[in-house]
């Protein structure tokens, strides 16, 4: 009972890992395996069948036949053993050491002699030395055809052709059988170059497209970030300037008892908070989902990695009505689990469907080829950090996620989001915006009333905004009235 679980346990094993890889590792990993295969296939088949005969006719004979069959044996696993290595040279990520072909080519030097022997003590069909020689040099041929120039591999069997015909006529072996070893190694050499260099090279190839897509990604990462630091240079750079040549004009003024001064900082002032906030723009603009281009790039990144995709629901976005707020919550929706599918299970279908209910918008995405994966990189306990960064994202909206299983190797995730989340009160914020922000330090006095500076304050008399001066500045002391407070960190709550 212990061994069949031990075997199952395995099998689950092998099972899970297949699972894990990737489509290209999974194609690779067929093609090692196929050609490492090969050489056993003909071993059983062309090296093991003509010598069966050869055991009943004496014991030289037999002997021979068994040595023929353990060196080839040998042989062969030599080749399994190359086989990963001569791909990695064919590639160019590693070197093949020279060395490593002695021994394989003492074997198959050893298993030419036993052949020969063979053909001249032995009483061979005249198939049966066919198939000898199409199976003899099979497994040295194919790592070692990796290894070198087709030219190169050519000329080396041109040459093993000349000598073991010639071998063969020399023991004696009639003509018409050695028109037939000539053509059985024009097929083995044929075979082999046709089956294993185009491989190698369509998985090179692979490889080297797979390796290009991740550098374009690396690629798209920094450029975005170069345009993010250009933003934020366009953003800060002139007016951080402007605030270094007020404050230093400010000091001077200062220093010499001129009230100026005082219109130099209020106009640093001005310029800060301006700058805070067109901060705060562009940061909350690379940060915030739009529900349409989050299903356009969905399904661009799905179909591009041969996933079929359908998008259904409410005649799109635009059509479900739901407030933007409701939107950007379920664009990040779309966004992290378009990500999670490519990069969990083995999926070959993805919906997305958006449907509206009385109160409440559900955004389903369903994949198939999950297995035993999570697309979410956790369980539907919330273990994974993007269904918690979910949870959070849509809990302050009142929204849910749900994410598991849903049969036939499905996994599905379910996002609910509240219509009165976006919807604005009456004093005229989003539900989902936070309090309303308060002023800043400047703002009020100890006693909790506005304050007042020491040089006139920033109002004028009766509470409203002071007058510009002449010739579009404002007056000493009095801030200009197009400015805004600052907002508190709490009316952010996506920048904390």
């Amino acid at each position: 009972m212990k061994g069949l679980r031990g075997v199952i346990g395995r099998v689950r094993g092998w099972r899970r890992g297949w699972h894990e890889r990737s489509k290209l590792q999974r194609i690779d990993l067929y093609t090692r395996s196929t050609l490492a295969g090969l050489p056993w296939v003909f071993l059983l088949s062309w090296g093991l069948l003509p010598l069966l005969p050869v055991l009943g006719q004496g014991p030289v004979p037999a002997v021979l036949a068994v040595a023929f069959f353990a060196v080839n044996t040998a042989l062969c696993v030599l080749s399994n053993r190359q086989l990963g290595a001569a791909f990695a040279h064919h590639r160019g990520t590693e070197t093949f050491p020279v060395r490593r072909l002695r021994l394989p080519a003492a074997l198959l030097a050893l298993l030419t002699g036993l052949m020969v022997a063979l053909a001249a003590t032995a009483d061979l069909e005249d198939a049966g030395l066919a198939l000898l020689v199409l199976d003899v040099p099979l497994a040295f041929a194919i790592p070692y055809v990796l290894l070198v120039p087709v030219r190169t591999y050519l000329v080396h069997c041109a040459v093993y052709a000349v000598v073991l015909v010639g071998l063969l006529a020399a023991v004696g072996v009639p003509s018409g059988l050695l028109f037939g070893a000539v053509l059985s190694m024009l097929v083995v050499i044929l075979l082999v170059l046709s089956s294993v260099r185009p491989s190698a090279w369509s998985m090179s190839v692979m490889w080297q497209a797979e390796e290009a897509r991740d550098m374009q990604a690396r690629l798209a990462v920094a450029e975005e970030r170069l345009r993010f630091g250009r933003d934020m240079h366009d953003v800060l750079g002139r007016n951080l300037s402007v605030i270094a040549l007020k404050s230093e004009l400010a000091v001077e003024l200062a220093q010499r008892g001129n009230p100026a001064a005082v219109d130099q900082m209020v106009e640093v002032q001005r310029i800060a908070r301006a700058s805070q906030q067109e901060v705060r723009d562009v940061v909350r603009g690379y940060r915030e989902a739009d529900l349409p281009t989050e299903l356009m790039g969905a399904r661009g990144v799905l179909q591009a990695a041969g996933i079929s995709v359908t998008v259904e629901g409410a005649d799109g976005p635009a059509g479900i009505g739901a407030p933007a707020a409701v939107q950007a919550a379920l664009g990040w929706v779309v966004r992290e689990t378009a990500t999670n599918v490519l990069r969990h299970g083995d999926p070959t279908h993805c919906s997305i469907r958006l449907t509206r209910t009385r109160d409440a918008v559900v955004l389903e995405v369903e994949n198939d080829g999950a297995g035993a994966t999570d697309p979410l990189g956790g369980g539907g306990d919330g273990g994974g950090s993007g269904l918690a960064g979910l949870r959070e994202r849509l809990g302050a909206l009142g929204g849910t996620v749900t994410a598991g299983p849903a049969g036939d190797d499905l996994f599905r995730v379910t996002a609910t989001v509240p219509l009165t989340a976006g919807r604005p009160d009456p004093g005229g914020r989003a539900a989902s915006d936070g309090p309303p922000p308060s002023g800043g330090p400047d703002a009020s006095g100890p006693d909790g009333q506005p304050a007042t500076p020491a040089s006139g304050g920033p109002t004028a008399s009766g509470g409203q905004p002071a007058a510009p001066a002449p010739g579009g500045r404002t007056a000493p002391g009095s801030p200009p009235a197009a400015s805004p407070p600052s907002p508190a960190p709490s009316a952010l709550p996506e920048e904390r």
